[in-house]
């Protein structure tokens, strides 16, 4: 398994780090820890070429100013390899049998973080909720968020949980019946979890309720409840195909039906259940009825969750 690792010395970065050690990760791997220093850095030797004419010749207050950007972005560049080698041991002591590297690099940090990942043929990358800027810090809808929607491969927001001892894991999988949801539940299946540990399948059902008057016709009644049935028998049939295509798995798996939208369910049950992580897929386009699609739930769910958030994308896509 290959694994990308963003760090820029926020608190909310210290906690993906410190969740590494509850994401099932195998024994080994690759781990490429990067640090990006959001500025722009100018030619190495921070000169002009002796080939400018009269025409690019600077004024000395222009000059000066140049100089002071070049000087800033070396210093930026020097923290972020202070930054990645700091992170870099932490995560050799979480992972002791992976091989773990880091690197420092400058421009857009989103960008940057998805063209490293990219380069390294990632399964997995890892980035805090929110992190720091020149105003202060990101938000999840700017630098976690481009990484999100835009990573050709899974992104993990790391809420990391410090445990004295090693505990088990309580994981949910958000499953609507599509191919996105069955990626999300094999990726859960598919991990090294702590002994106790639980994995629940959770499918959410918008159930459709008549309107005002249609409360009072019998036949309308009945048809939406019908409808809802249906929907859950459906969302039922499904989860119990996926789950037996996995087969025998190392930790229990259960499954239940909600009656509600599936981010408020999902959010709602993660806080109730004290879950660790939440497993979501990404679909690119529209499940059964819409449901998962990243930018809307997966992405309220990652920004909103006071757990882990992983949204799973099989490479193929």
């Amino acid at each position: 398994m290959k694994v990308l690792i963003a760090y820029d010395g926020s608190n909310d970065s210290d906690a993906a780090l410190d969740d590494l050690v509850r994401a099932g990760l195998p024994p080994a791997g690759e781990a490429l820890v990067v640090s990006v220093a959001d500025v722009w850095l100018p030619p190495p030797n921070g000169s002009r070429s002796p080939d400018d004419g009269p025409d690019q010749i600077l004024d000395p207050a222009a000059e000066q100013w140049l100089q002071q950007q070049w000087d800033r972005g070396r210093a930026k560049v020097a923290e972020a390899e202070s930054l990645a080698g700091h992170a870099r041991k932490r995560v050799q002591k979480a992972l002791p049998a992976w091989n773990v590297r880091s690197e420092a690099t400058y421009g857009s940090p989103a960008w940057e973080i998805i063209a490293k990942a990219d380069e390294m043929d990632a399964d997995l990358i890892v980035v805090g909720s929110q992190g720091r800027s020149a105003i202060g810090r990101f938000v999840l809808g700017s630098i976690s968020q481009k990484v999100l929607t835009e990573a050709r491969c899974s992104v993990r927001i790391g809420r990391g949980k410090i445990e004295v001892d090693e505990t088990p894991v309580r994981s949910l999988v958000g499953f609507d019946g599509s191919n996105g949801s069955i990626a999300a539940l094999n990726a859960a299946a598919s991990r090294c979890w702590p002994p106790g540990s639980e994995v629940r399948v959770i499918s959410a059902a918008e159930e459709i309720l008549p309107s005002a008057i249609g409360r009072f016709i019998p036949p309308v009644t009945s048809a939406a409840a019908a409808i809802n049935a249906a929907e859950r028998n459906w969302l039922g049939n499904q989860a119990k195909q996926a789950l037996a295509a996995i087969g025998p798995t190392t930790v229990p798996f259960s499954f239940e039906t909600i009656s509600g939208h599936p981010k408020e369910v999902l959010i709602a049950e993660a806080s109730r259940w004290n879950a660790d992580c939440i497993f979501l897929g990404a679909n690119k386009f529209g499940s059964r009825i819409e449901r998962f699609l990243l930018g809307s739930t997966s992405a309220a769910v990652a920004a909103r969750a006071t757990a882990s958030v992983e949204v799973v994308r099989s490479k193929s896509e």
